[in-house]
């Protein structure tokens, strides 16, 4: 597989999302031995970039990419993310990027992940009631001190990204990027200026664009623990609207001979070589697919009709999700 760069850190063109192995969509947890078989197929198949957080669980993703990286560990670039979690009391789905709040997370991501040291270590959310300086100020004590080797932040802005940088440099910036979540675009032209790359979650719009969800019978299958069912735009009339997106991508599908899914990660790849998608999934057969689109080429008029598709309806969170992304 192709290589891309997140500043001076190198990584495969695609990698892999492991939250929905142990969190948030329907069977999580339900056969962590698959998932174990999908990091190492992963790994087989060319894949570094591993992708986990203290709050996937809380604590069971990290628990079990550990367990899977077992005598696998030099051969992935290992990313996990702090500060959804307050562990002086306050507890999981607290915003906390405090200092101290930092040392501590570290070391119970180090432990459970059963390694000296994080490749890529991100703040999951900004944290208001924080100055970025004062976290960016821990987490280069961390790379002093050996414990993580670069710092990222996920779905933060351009100003925080700003003062950030200027503290310790920020390898990459994670936040939702798509065919149909495309505001990251208004960022890409700061982070090539400093020098980050992007990578980019629900690369494949919560399995929404790979034509898997295609009717409300299929929406009410998903286990209530399953974020999609309140998703707005998988309810009410988002839901029929967005498929036509998900059909024209199909289209573009049937002309290649590729998957939705591949398509829709081809088109990623495109934007520039310092963008990573990493698709999430539980599965072999799935890891086998994504995996295959970092050697799909599309024409120029495929890209162009893709780049033409409209918004989609809908927010790609909630509204107390959306809160807690900075915009």
């Amino acid at each position: 597989m192709r290589i891309a760069k997140l500043g001076e850190l190198e990584v495969a063109r695609i990698g892999l999302g492991a939250m929905g192995m142990s969190h948030g969509y329907t069977g999580a947890g339900s056969d962590d031995a698959e998932s174990i078989r999908t990091i190492h197929r992963a790994i087989e198949l060319g894949v570094t970039l591993i992708d986990t957080a203290e709050i996937y669980g809380p604590y069971l993703n990290e628990e079990l990419v550990g367990k899977a990286l077992k005598g696998r560990r030099d051969q992935v670039v290992l990313a996990t993310k702090f500060g959804l979690v307050s562990h002086g009391g306050r507890g999981p789905w607290t915003i906390d990027s405090s200092p101290d709040n930092v040392r501590t997370a570290v070391e119970g991501s180090l432990r459970r992940l059963g390694t000296d040291h994080i490749d890529l270590y991100y703040q999951h959310r900004v944290d208001p009631d924080t100055p970025i300086e004062d976290t960016m100020g821990a987490l280069a004590g961390l790379v002093r001190e050996g414990k993580i080797r670069y710092v990222g932040l996920s779905e933060a802005w351009i100003g925080t990204i700003r003062r950030a940088h200027a503290v310790h440099p920020v390898t990459a910036l994670q936040s939702e990027y798509s065919l149909w979540t495309r505001d990251q675009e208004q960022v890409l032209p700061v982070l090539r200026e400093l020098g980050i790359g992007l990578v980019a979650y629900s690369p494949l719009g919560h399995g929404f664009l790979t034509g898997s969800l295609r009717t409300p019978a299929d929406l009410e299958k998903l286990d209530d623990s399953d974020f999609r069912k309140n998703n707005p735009r998988f309810t009410g009339e988002n839901f029929q609207r967005n498929l036509r997106l998900a059909d024209q991508v199909r289209a573009v599908a049937d002309q290649t001979g590729a998957t939705s899914a591949q398509v829709a990660l081809a088109w990623l790849l495109t934007k520039g070589d310092d963008i990573v998608p990493i698709p999430g999934t539980k599965r072999v057969s799935r890891v086998v697919e994504n995996s295959a689109a970092a050697g799909i080429e599309l024409t120029r008029e495929q890209i162009a009709t893709l780049d033409a598709l409209p918004a989609a309806e809908g927010g790609h969170h909630t509204d107390d999700q959306m809160r807690m992304i900075e915009r």
